[in-house]
């Protein structure tokens, strides 16, 4: 009787947990909302008493059911309990009552972060940068900084904010949420649904869930796509769920009044951590905390999320130097193992793929995997070092770029900017059958049977005069042949470009800063004369690459067609204009790690990487 009614009471106390909304009824009120915040009402020392006994219920509850032995076979009777039992342990697993940090886990935490010597200046630089979207509409749809250090989180979140917005628009999300979106055909990127102005035409709810599904993206990546650990802030708990905009803003703006993290122990007596094993559980609670992390301290509470939902001992396991902390100084910028935990979901400092052998046991750490969106780096430019195909060739067209002291987005809204130039490729596939039927050593020449082989073998068709010369001699050699196929058109087999593009790639890349001290033009404006105007900067850029057998010097002669990105990459374009000199910035220089010899031009300020 005993266990039975303590079964019941754990079954109701759990009841109560899982609820959307606290079991008192909240007061939308400002002043009655702000009262909640700071004083426990007698209501309110009831509901934590039932919260904590309902988390002592679950506990108690999932460790019942893991001593269950498995050979135990339920009568008839005990199967509609043993049903109840598993559902609750399935919601169990979705939800997690939330908890405070341990002294050591603060500790840990902070100094991983931080370090042991931080300045105030650092902490005040990532406790007071929110996750928001830009009210200028021409970079609505990028995320605005407004100090240095947090870049690396805002920058991170920004790509995977535009391949949902680019990529997965709502009318193809509701076709695509049945199959999981790594396998997600890339063709829906190849239809010509992306408008003209596509970035100002994004609702702000549209924005918002998209915001929400790429943090909770990024944090199940962290946490091996098994749970998400969501930080905030725990004076505001649940506060915030099921009340009206202006209650949340008061309750945020209550639990922020005089808040400063300076300290392990102030991460302990501020932070409040909840742990979901579902995305649908976790897209939830962060669509009840958007407010929270578009407050001021919304990238340090996303960063401390992914290190928890990664776990501490794996941060740095990942990491070479794990004694390092991950914000470095002096000015507080996120690291390279930052932005790649966010990337790929492990700290790992280097970029290039998989690990490198030092020897004697040791290893470098890079990336293992191909990931969503992609990295790019001056440094690579500069030879400080080297991007793997992992990062430099992601899944989606969109790229942080790293420079020195900043991160920032590049982007293109059509996968067929990463397609490799189908010149190139034929130009591959004749030379290895010309290759394969190279019998002088690697004389770079064959007998003319074997040419003969190689042109049905290509579907070559040659003129009857260039047929004759080329085998007037007895043998063919590649050098010759290859001038032959350069001027044969390719409706024969040939290279011949009829558009006059000579074989170049020409497509467009969008290039966004979303520090507000970007945009040269706008600093120097004001509003009503008063403060200078500084907004986040979006630069279009057009890109042509040339193939790898054009002479470098020869590239900035060849005419570029007239017309749109469209129209040009499929050849449509045919009206030559002048072509315009090549434009040259640091970020023309991550460009061309991806795509070597690329010429840009853009109109309009430089685009800024700092």
């Amino acid at each position: 009787m005993a266990d039975q009614q303590e079964e019941e009471d754990l079954r109701m106390a759990l009841r109560m947990s899982m609820q959307n909304s606290p079991p008192e009824p909240k007061s939308s009120r400002p002043r009655e909302a702000a009262n909640l915040a700071t004083t426990k009402t007698p209501e309110e020392s009831r509901r934590l008493q039932r919260e904590l006994m309902a988390t002592a219920a679950e506990k108690r509850m999932l460790a019942a059911v893991k001593n269950v032995p498995a050979s135990s076979s339920p009568s008839k009777s005990e199967r509609g309990g043993d049903l109840g039992r598993k559902e609750m342990e399935i919601k169990a697993k979705e939800v997690n009552l939330g908890n405070e940090l341990s002294e050591e886990e603060a500790y840990q935490l902070f100094l991983m972060v931080f370090g042991s010597g931080v300045s105030k200046d650092i902490l005040a630089q990532w406790s007071n940068q929110g996750i928001r979207f830009s009210l200028d509409p021409e970079t609505s749809m990028g995320l605005v900084q407004h100090e240095g250090g947090p870049c690396g989180v805002l920058a991170t979140i920004q790509a995977f904010v535009l391949k949902h917005l680019l990529f997965f628009p709502d009318e193809l999300v509701k076709a695509a949420q049945s199959m999981p979106e790594n396998l997600t055909s890339r063709r829906l990127s190849k239809n010509h649904y992306v408008a003209s102005n596509i970035f100002a035409a994004f609702t702000e709810d549209a924005k918002s869930r998209t915001l929400v599904k790429s943090m909770g993206e990024i944090l199940f990546l962290c946490g091996n796509n098994k749970r998400a650990v969501i930080a905030t802030l725990s004076s505001i708990g649940h506060g915030v769920e099921g009340s009206v905009d202006s209650s949340k803003d008061v309750i945020i703006a209550q639990a922020l009044d005089g808040l400063s993290i300076e300290s392990a122990s102030d991460l302990q007596k501020v932070l409040r951590v909840d742990t979901y094993t579902t995305p649908a559980s976790a897209f939830e609670r962060l669509e009840a905390m958007i407010p929270v992390f578009q407050s001021r301290m919304g990238a340090l509470l996303f960063l401390i999320s992914a290190l928890l939902s990664r776990g501490l001992d794996c941060v740095q396991a990942d990491r070479d130097d794990p004694s390092l902390p991950l914000v470095t100084a002096p000015f507080g910028h996120a690291s390279q193992e930052i932005v790649n935990l966010l990337l790929c979901g492990q700290a790992v400092p280097n970029v290039f793929d998989g690990r490198m052998d030092l020897g004697g046991g040791m290893f470098l750490k890079g990336v293992s995997t191909n990931v969503e969106v992609g990295f790019l780096t001056l440094l690579e430019s500069l030879n400080f070092c080297k991007v793997g195909q992992n990062l430099k060739c992601p899944k989606w067209p969109i790229w942080v770029v790293g420079s020195e002291s900043h991160y920032t987005v590049l982007f293109a809204v059509d996968t067929a900017v990463q397609d490799e130039n189908e010149l190139e490729e034929r130009e591959s596939q004749i030379r290895k059958a010309f290759d394969a039927q190279d019998q002088s050593g690697g004389g770079g020449f064959i007998s003319v049977e074997g040419f003969h082989q190689v042109l049905r073998g290509m579907n070559i068709r040659l003129p009857s005069e260039k047929l004759d010369s080329l085998c007037s001699s007895g043998f063919i050699v590649w050098s010759e042949f290859w001038q032959v196929i350069l001027d044969l058109d390719n409706s024969l087999g040939g290279l011949k470009d009829s558009t006059g593009q000579m074989g170049r790639k020409i497509f467009d890349l969008y290039h966004f800063n979303g520090i507000a001290k970007s945009d040269l033009n706008g600093s120097q404006a004001t509003s009503g004369g008063e403060t200078p105007i500084q907004r986040p900067r979006l630069t279009k850029l057009r890109v042509s690459v040339p193939p790898r057998w054009m002479p470098e010097e020869f590239m900035a002669d060849v005419a570029v067609p007239s017309g749109s990105a469209d129209s040009e990459s499929s050849g449509k374009g045919t009206e030559v204009a002048k072509p315009e000199p090549p434009q040259h910035a640091p970020l023309v220089d991550c460009i061309r790690t991806r795509w070597p010899r690329a010429v840009c031009n853009w109109v309009g300020d430089p685009p800024s990487i700092v």
